[in-house]
């Protein structure tokens, strides 16, 4: 199914350009799966970018995204409830199976959020609510962890 391109206010470009890089996540766990790499490797990869851009991440939607439309709406709940998931998935090295689950779950979040949760809250904020989310969006360059780039 081929998707119409987004839109996007300008003031929430930033949030959505961090997308990308988690959607290169979902994209690296696989890659590393198809290579056969060591499961640890790619797990410590996981960790090192959920607490370096997914986490800062999830907080800026939590506090300054969702409370537009409200915390006891339907979609933001759904998002809520993916983020615990995301953030708690304890992975395992023993196989590749939670890693392909963990992939294909961050890939399936990011899509709902661009597609149809972001477009509600773009529709239903102010002015003053957009700029607050880029005020509070502290985008720098993303950096790599180039330690060990698996993927390659």
């Amino acid at each position: 199914m081929q998707h119409k391109p987004i839109k996007r206010a300008i003031e929430m470009q930033g949030v959505s350009r961090d997308h990308h890089h988690a959607l290169l996540l979902s994209w690296k766990i696989n890659k590393g799966i198809e290579k056969n790499v060591e499961p640890q490797r790619i797990i410590d990869y996981v960790h090192w970018f959920r607490n370096e851009y997914l986490l800062p991440h999830f907080e800026i939607e939590e506090k300054w995204m969702f409370p537009i439309l409200g915390n006891e709406n339907e979609k933001v709940q759904r998002a809520l409830n993916e983020h615990v998931t995301l953030l708690n998935d304890s992975l395992s090295a023993s196989n590749f199976h939670e890693l392909e689950i963990f992939a294909e779950n961050l890939k399936n979040h990011i899509r709902f959020e661009e597609r149809d949760l972001f477009q509600d809250i773009q529709l239903a904020a102010t002015k003053d609510e957009l700029k607050l989310i880029e005020q509070h969006h502290n985008e720098g360059d993303f950096c790599e962890r180039t330690q060990d780039e698996f993927w390659l």
